[in-house]
C-alpha cells in the first residue's frame, strides 16, 4: 500500500539511506558526496551538438499550462524559465513540452509555437542567457533546446475538461481507458500536415535563439504511439520502418527546412500495460491475456523492460543516421502508468495508490538508461526520473555520470520548488531541505483540475494563488 515505505526524510546519512535501498534489493547507487572543488563528474563540461556544455546538469522540458490562451508564454512561464536559466544547468533540455499546432496541445494554456509567438519566444531565449550570464558570469558554455511535440491521444486543446484525441491507431487497452475509437485515428494525410507543422515550428525555434529542437517520442503522445502502431495501415503502420517513418520525416523535413538547427529526441526508452485504481485504490494493470505488444521497448509480458532494449536500441542507433547526437530518456507515461513514470510518495488527485515503491522505478529509470548506454555509447543521454530520491539526488546523479551510466542527470519536478539545487551542489553549499521536493504531486494535480502548474506546498509564490486554496479542497475530496 502507499505511504506505508519509509520516507527518504526518515534517512540522515547517505551511508544509511544507502544500506536501506540494499536491504529492500533496490538497485541505486549512491556517491558519498558531490566535490565542491569542481572534481566531480557533475561540473566536468562536455561537447554536445558542436558546442561545449558547462556541466552535466539538465532541466528536463515539463508543461506549466500557465501561457495565453493563444499560446504565448504568460509571466508564469517567464518566472519558470528565468529560474531554470539561473538554476546552475548548463543543459536547459527542452525547456518546455511547446505544440506544434493548435489541434495538438494537451491543455488550452499548453505554449504553441506559430508566428504570432515567434517574439515572444526571442524574447525569452534571449532573457534566459542574459539572466544565466548575470548569475554565472558568462552563458557560451550555456544549451538550450525547445520540446516540439503534439499531444495526439491526449489534446485539449479547446478546454482542459474535453478530450479531443488524436490518435495513431486504435489502441485495444487505451481507447477503453480514454473513450477513443476509430474516428480519433489520424489519416495519413493529417500525418503530413503534422509533419510540415513540426518543420515549421523548427524554423521557428530556430530564429528566436534556441540551439536544438526535441522531437517528442515520449510518454504516449503521438509520436511515441506510433512507434507500436503495429495495427496501422498503410505508409506509418506495421513494420519497423514504418512506424518510425513519422519521426524520421520529421527529421528530414527540419533539416531541410532550418539548416543547422541540432536535433534531439524524448524517447520512452520502454513502456508497460496501462494502469488503472484498483477498488483498493492501488493502481493495477489492465486486464490483457497473452503477449502484450504495445509497450515499446518491453519484454512482451507488458510489466518489464526488454533487457536487452532491442527495439529501442534500433530506433535510437536510427536517430543517429539522422544527425541525432542527444537524447533525452525516460520510460512510461503519465497519462496510464504515473507511479513508473513519475516515482512518487503520493498519488496525483486523479491517479492510485502506489503499487510498488516508489524507489524501485527510480532504479528503473536509472536501469533503462545504463542499459542503453551499454549498447549506444555515443549517443549522448540525459537520465531522469531523480527527483523521488529528494535529499540523495545529487549523490545518485552524481554517481551515474561518474561510472558513464548517463551523460547528464535531468531534474523535472524539483526544479519547480528548489531550481537551485544544481548550483548549490556543485558549490558544496548544503541542501536547502525546505525547498526539497517531497513529491506531493500538485504540480501534476492542478493542471489536471484546469489550473497552472507549480509547486503549490513550498513556492511561496503559488502558496499565496487562489488556486492554492483551490487545490487543497480538490486533495481533500479526494481523499475522502
Amino acid at each position: 500500500m502507499a505511504n506505508t515505505y519509509r520516507k527518504v526524510t526518515e534517512f540522515k546519512t547517505v551511508e544509511e539511506f544507502s544500506s536501506y535501498l540494499k536491504g529492500e534489493h533496490i538497485e541505486i547507487n549512491l556517491a558519498p558526496a558531490v566535490p565542491a572543488d569542481g572534481s566531480s563528474a557533475l561540473a566536468q563540461k562536455i561537447s554536445c551538438c558542436g558546442r561545449t556544455v558547462g556541466n552535466r546538469w539538465a532541466i528536463l522540458p515539463m508543461e506549466g499550462w500557465d501561457c495565453m490562451a493563444d499560446g504565448t508564454p504568460s509571466e508564469f512561464t517567464h518566472r519558470r524559465w528565468l529560474n531554470f536559466a539561473v538554476s546552475g544547468a548548463k543543459l536547459l533540455y527542452g525547456t518546455e513540452a511547446a505544440a506544434v499546432m493548435h489541434s495538438g496541445r494537451s491543455n488550452p494554456r499548453q505554449l504553441l509555437v506559430a508566428p504570432h509567438t515567434a517574439e515572444a519566444l526571442t524574447a525569452i531565449c534571449a532573457e534566459m542567457r542574459r539572466a544565466h550570464k548575470d548569475r554565472f558570469g558568462r552563458n557560451d558554455d550555456l544549451m538550450i533546446g525547445l520540446q516540439l511535440t503534439h499531444s495526439g491521444r491526449y489534446s485539449h486543446p479547446n478546454k482542459a475538461d474535453v478530450l479531443e484525441s488524436k490518435t495513431a491507431y486504435s489502441h485495444p487497452l487505451l481507447d477503453k481507458k480514454f473513450g477513443n475509437d476509430a474516428s480519433n485515428v489520424v489519416s495519413d494525410a493529417e500525418v503530413r500536415d503534422i509533419v510540415r507543422h513540426f518543420a515549421d515550428a523548427a524554423v521557428i525555434a530556430q530564429k528566436a535563439g534556441f540551439d536544438f529542437v526535441d522531437i517528442k517520442h515520449a510518454h504516449g503522445y503521438l509520436g511515441h504511439e506510433f512507434l507500436t502502431a503495429y495495427d496501422r495501415p498503410g505508409p506509418y503502420g506495421g513494420s519497423f520502418e514504418n512506424r518510425t517513418r513519422f519521426f524520421r520525416e520529421i527529421a528530414e523535413s527540419i533539416r531541410k527546412a532550418a539548416p543547422g538547427l541540432a536535433l534531439s529526441a524524448r524517447v520512452s526508452l520502454f513502456d508497460i500495460l496501462p494502469f488503472v485504481k484498483g477498488p483498493d485504490g492501488v493502481g493495477r494493470p489492465m486486464e490483457w491475456s497473452g503477449p502484450y505488444p504495445y509497450a515499446f521497448g518491453g519484454d512482451g509480458s507488458g510489466m518489464e523492460m526488454d533487457p536487452e532494449l532491442a527495439e529501442t536500441v534500433r530506433f535510437v542507433k536510427m536517430m543517429e543516421e539522422y544527425g541525432v547526437e542527444l537524447i533525452c530518456a525516460t520510460i512510461g507515461s503519465p497519462y496510464y502508468n504515473v507511479h513508473m513514470q513519475r516515482p512518487a510518495y503520493y498519488p496525483v488527485s486523479d491517479g492510485y495508490l502506489m503499487p510498488e515503491h516508489p524507489l524501485y522505478n527510480v532504479s528503473r529509470h536509472l536501469k533503462a538508461v545504463r542499459e542503453l548506454k551499454k549498447r549506444c555509447p555515443e549517443m549522448l543521454v540525459v537520465g531522469s526520473g531523480y527527483t523521488c530520491l529528494q535529499e540523495y539526488l545529487p549523490n545518485a546523479a552524481e554517481y551515474a555520470v561518474a561510472h558513464g551510466e548517463t551523460d547528464f542527470a535531468g531534474i523535472g519536478r524539483m526544479v519547480l520548488s528548489y531550481p537551485e539545487m544544481c548550483a548549490d551542489s556543485l558549490n558544496g553549499k548544503s541542501l536547502d531541505r525546505c525547498r526539497i521536493c517531497r513529491t506531493f504531486g500538485d504540480c501534476t494535480s492542478a493542471p489536471r483540475n484546469g489550473m497552472i502548474s507549480g509547486c503549490y506546498p513550498l513556492d511561496s509564490f503559488y502558496k499565496r494563488l487562489p488556486e492554492a486554496a483551490r487545490l487543497r479542497e480538490i486533495k481533500k475530496a479526494a481523499r475522502g
